[in-house]
């Protein structure tokens, strides 16, 4: 599937914080811990778990959070499909919704069971 500006700038537009306590949920259900979660955060944008705390708390968009983030050098190893779209054939132009996929993909990784050191692409 092809991003759009549209779509782009729907989801650059969502609350990360409506959205944590869905990622909360699904590794939960897998036998997964918010601390798992929050390690995962941490290596892909640099927050802590106090920053995300903060983030949600202010009703941060994910424009805000992946703008202020400090993305990890190997995030551009986070490759294949979640929800539809290949992650590695999003355009640069849509780079907030590649941002928002690959953390996507590594709750999705988390909730399946993948070890912590795959999933932080060490």
């Amino acid at each position: 599937m092809k991003v759009t500006a549209e779509k782009n700038k729907k989801v650059a537009q969502m609350i990360f914080g409506s959205v944590y306590p869905h990622y909360l949920s699904r590794i939960e259900k897998n036998g997964r811990t918010k601390e798992e979660l929050d390690q995962v955060i941490e290596w892909l944008t640099g927050y802590d778990a106090n920053r995300v705390q903060n983030l949600i708390d202010e009703k941060a968009t994910f424009e805000t959070f992946y703008k202020e983030a400090n993305m990890h050098p190997n995030a551009h190893l986070i490759k294949g499909v979640i929800c539809g779209y290949r992650i590695e054939d999003i355009e640069d132009d849509f780079l907030i919704y590649r941002q928002c996929r690959y953390l996507d993909k590594l709750v999705d990784e988390l909730a399946k069971g993948r070890k912590m050191e795959k999933i932080m692409r060490k």
